[in-house]
């Protein structure tokens, strides 16, 4: 998955509008605008389209986690430089204040199971032994559990 794959389906779960885009780039001090913004979120063929950077999208993890925590005393975090499924599960997980079991049940919604054992590797240093990388089947269900449930269909 792409960094703009997972900006277009965090903003479809959470119903994120231009103008909020904007304020969670600028609460991690990033100011991007709408256009920016809307290249970001444009199909891969189409002709304006742009790749949204490990350190823009990381920015906007961290601007994200300010939106739906509120603002720690202190400095803004600094963007990661480079960005993998790990970085950007933790990230969810703190924006969302959940726990590995409210996750574990998230993850399984789609009939992907792990175990607790396996959630807490993703979570490690990447020299820890006990380190595993978190292939892109599993953040694809977890977000695909969250459009579940912040945006149920209507079909249902």
């Amino acid at each position: 998955m792409t960094n703009n794959d997972i900006l277009r389906r965090i903003r479809y779960v959470f119903d994120i509008n231009d103008s909020t885009m904007t304020d969670i780039f600028k609460h991690a001090d990033y100011d991007a605008d709408r256009e920016q913004i809307s290249n970001w979120l444009k199909k891969d063929d189409d002709e304006t389209y742009e790749a949204c950077g490990d350190i823009q999208f990381s920015t906007f993890l961290n601007g994200l986690i300010i939106e739906k925590r509120g603002k720690q005393e202190g400095v803004t975090p600094e963007p990661d430089k480079r960005l993998n499924n790990n970085i950007i599960l933790r990230k969810l997980k703190i924006a969302l204040e959940l726990k590995n079991d409210e996750l574990l049940e998230l993850i399984s919604r789609n009939g992907l199971s792990i175990s607790k054992h396996e959630l807490s590797a993703f979570f490690r240093r990447a020299g820890h032994k006990h380190y595993r990388s978190c292939k892109d089947q599993v953040l694809r269900n977890f977000l695909q559990a969250l459009q579940e449930k912040y945006r149920p269909s209507l079909a249902d």
